[in-house]
């Protein structure tokens, strides 16, 4: 009974995160008529106001907010790039933050140059290695074989999950050390709403975080799959 209950404790504490980052996104999404413009247009005017002209702002699919360095390009959601919402004006400034780390070319924007890509091309790998393991189990019938890439495939996923958690201080910086402070010198959020805007910035900070620790959900099943097959 107390092994359960300490399961269900780590469990939670585990998602969590996840669950709070997108409540407080969808809490705070709601159209406000104080506002006095979209988050497409807050993140084009603080571009224009940082000298940062070459970088462009369109759309991206829904839940896909990003700065993208190699294209220079900060994509918001439709809701985001078009609303006038807490949620749309506060993720629009953090990936604002972005797009100034990397166009000053400050030293916390090599954390995502060295290791976002290593940490999708890492959880990639392991995802193919888990959904190829009924295959190789059927057709070669070894379960030792099908037991390595599953190892395999659980290492990747496990360094993916360090690597996301090395990419936190840039998060972070972009969050607390630019956006922040744009949106308070600037005077572009109703003093009302700061409290908001500070739960807002650390959601965005921490989405890295919260993606991490739901993989080491993931793992935990697929170790739960590895017992099955020995």
């Amino acid at each position: 009974m107390i092994w359960a209950v300490f399961a269900i404790v780590l469990v939670l504490l585990i998602v969590a995160p996840q669950w709070w980052v997108k409540y407080v996104l969808k809490k705070h999404a709601i159209p406000r008529a104080k506002m006095p413009g979209t988050g497409g247009e807050l993140a084009r005017h603080l571009l224009d106001q940082f000298d940062l002209q070459q970088v462009q702002v369109e759309a991206a699919e829904p839940g896909g907010d990003h700065y993208d360095p190699q294209q220079n390009i900060v994509r918001l959601s439709p809701n985001y790039l078009n609303g006038k919402s807490l949620t749309a004006v506060a993720v629009a400034a953090h990936e604002v933050g972005h797009a100034i780390q990397f166009n000053r070319n400050e030293p916390v924007s090599q954390l995502r140059k060295r290791y976002l890509s290593k940490a999708h091309s890492l959880q990639k790998i392991g995802v193919s290695c888990m959904m190829a393991i009924p295959l190789v189990g059927v057709m070669l019938k070894i379960p030792h074989v099908a037991g390595l890439m599953l190892g395999l495939g659980l290492m990747t996923m496990l360094s993916s999950v360090f690597i996301y958690l090395a990419i936190l201080p840039e998060e972070w910086d972009a969050s607390f050390n630019k956006a922040l402070p744009i949106l308070s010198k600037g005077n572009y959020v109703p003093e009302e709403y700061y409290p908001a805007i500070n739960q807002i910035l650390r959601a965005c900070a921490l989405t890295y975080v919260a993606a991490a620790l739901a993989d080491i959900l993931r793992l935990w099943r697929w170790l739960a799959l590895l017992r099955m097959i020995k």
